[in-house]
C-alpha cells in the first residue's frame, strides 16, 4: 500500500514504531494504521468499503453468533500466537453448534507502546488464519490504552454462522447411554503456554494444537447429523467441558481413564507442574457426544480428517441425579472429575 497515494506522509515505521495514543484517537494516524496494517493485511471486499459496519449476504436457515475476548499470555507462543488463537477460537465456537462459519469482527485493545512491528506480526498471522480457514474478518474497531493499563495487545472477535436444516447440537442433549468422544490429545495447549512460561524443556518442544475446527465438524456431521452435544474443551479442559454437559443435560459421566489420549511429554509436563491434563486447556481439539449406534461411524469419519486422527471413545454418559463426572482409574479405583476449583492456568487463552 502507497502511503502517500492516501494522501499521508510517510509509510507507519513498523519495524522500530510503537503504540501512541494518537493511534487511538481517530484522527489520521489511526486512519493510516488501519490503512496500512488491517485494511491491507485482512483485505476483503467488505473492509474496502471502510464503514463502521458490514453489510453481509447470508444463506437461509438459522444463524449462530459468538464473541470471545482473548488475553494470552505470552502473545507468541510454541504452535501459535493471540492473533491466529483469536480466529480459530471464535471459528471453532461457532461450529461446535454443527454450523458453518461465515464471518468475523475484530476488536482490538492496544497499550500505548506496544511495538507496531510485534502488532504487524500479530495481524498478519490472523489474516492468515482467516484465510486458510475461507472465514474473512469484515470489520472490526481499535481502541488504545495508557501505557500500564494494558498488557500489550487484547483481541475480541465475533463470528457469525450458519447451521445446516436437520442439525439439532447442543450441551443439553446427553443421554444415558451415550458415547464420549475426543479428537485427539489433551492438554497440548495449555503444556505448551505454561512450559515456555517457565522455560521448561522436555527434549522436545510442546506446541499450541490451536487450530480451526469447522471443517472436521462438517465431516463429523455429514458422518453423523445426529450428533447430541460438541464442544471445544478450551478453559477448564475436558472435565470442565463434561461437567458443563452433564449440569446441562441432567446425567452423569464415566470414563475411562486408560483411553483418554495424552502425549508422553503432556503427562511429564503436568507431573511436573503440578497440572492434571483433564483440566488443561486445548485449542484445537473438540469433546463430542453420541448415540451409541453412531460412535464408531463417527470416530471412523473423525480419523479420516487430519485434526482428527487420533479421536477416540473416552467413556459413556449414565444416569445419575447428582450429575457428577466419575473416572475408572487405570488402578481400578474411580475417582470424581469435579468442577475447577479456582484457576489453574491464568491467561491461557
Amino acid at each position: 500500500m502507497n502511503a502517500a497515494g492516501q494522501g499521508y506522509v510517510r509509510p507507519v515505521d513498523f519495524s522500530n514504531g510503537h503504540v501512541d495514543m494518537n493511534h487511538g484517537a481517530g484522527g489520521r494516524a489511526m486512519a493510516q494504521l488501519i490503512d496500512e496494517l488491517f485494511v491491507h493485511a485482512l483485505d476483503n471486499e467488505w473492509l474496502r468499503q471502510m464503514n463502521d459496519q458490514a453489510r453481509f449476504a447470508v444463506p437461509a436457515g438459522r444463524m449462530v453468533i459468538t464473541t470471545d475476548s482473548h488475553v494470552v499470555s505470552p502473545l507468541f507462543f510454541p504452535g501459535g500466537d493471540i492473533g491466529c488463537l483469536a480466529v480459530h477460537g471464535t471459528i471453532n465456537d461457532v461450529a461446535m453448534a454443527g454450523a458453518r462459519p461465515q464471518y468475523l469482527a475484530a476488536g482490538f485493545i492496544l497499550e500505548e507502546g506496544f511495538p507496531l512491528a510485534e502488532l504487524k506480526r500479530i495481524v498478519l498471522s490472523m489474516a492468515r488464519a482467516a484465510r486458510e480457514a475461507g472465514v474473512p474478518v469484515i470489520t472490526g474497531d481499535t481502541k488504545v490504552v495508557e501505557r500500564g493499563k494494558g498488557d500489550g495487545v487484547f483481541i475480541t472477535t465475533t463470528g457469525v454462522g450458519m447451521v445446516p436444516p436437520g442439525i439439532d447440537i447442543s450441551g443439553d442433549r446427553a443421554r444415558p447411554g451415550d458415547r464420549v468422544i475426543v479428537s485427539g490429545t489433551m492438554g497440548d495447549h495449555g503444556v505448551a503456554i505454561m512450559s515456555f512460561r517457565e522455560n521448561i524443556s522436555f527434549g522436545t518442544t510442546i506446541r499450541s494444537d490451536t487450530a480451526a475446527l469447522h471443517e472436521l465438524v462438517a465431516a463429523m456431521v455429514q458422518a453423523v447429523p445426529g450428533i447430541h452435544c460438541l464442544r471445544d474443551p478450551t478453559r477448564g479442559g475436558l472435565a470442565t467441558t463434561l461437567n458443563e454437559f452433564a449440569r446441562q443435560s441432567g446425567v452423569g459421566f464415566r470414563l475411562e481413564e486408560s483411553a483418554v489420549p495424552v502425549r508422553p511429554q503432556v503427562s511429564a509436563a503436568c507431573e511436573l507442574l503440578g497440572l492434571d491434563p483433564l483440566y488443561v486447556a486445548n485449542e484445537g481439539k473438540l469433546v463430542a457426544v453420541c448415540a451409541p449406534q453412531d460412535a464408531e461411524r463417527l470416530v471412523a469419519a473423525m480419523r479420516a480428517h487430519p485434526l482428527g486422527r487420533d479421536a477416540a471413545q473416552i467413556g459413556e454418559v449414565i444416569e445419575d441425579a447428582h450429575h457428577f463426572v466419575q473416572m475408572q482409574t487405570v488402578l481400578g479405583g474411580v475417582r470424581l472429575v469435579d468442577w475447577l476449583a479456582g484457576e489453574q492456568l491464568p491467561r491461557i487463552c
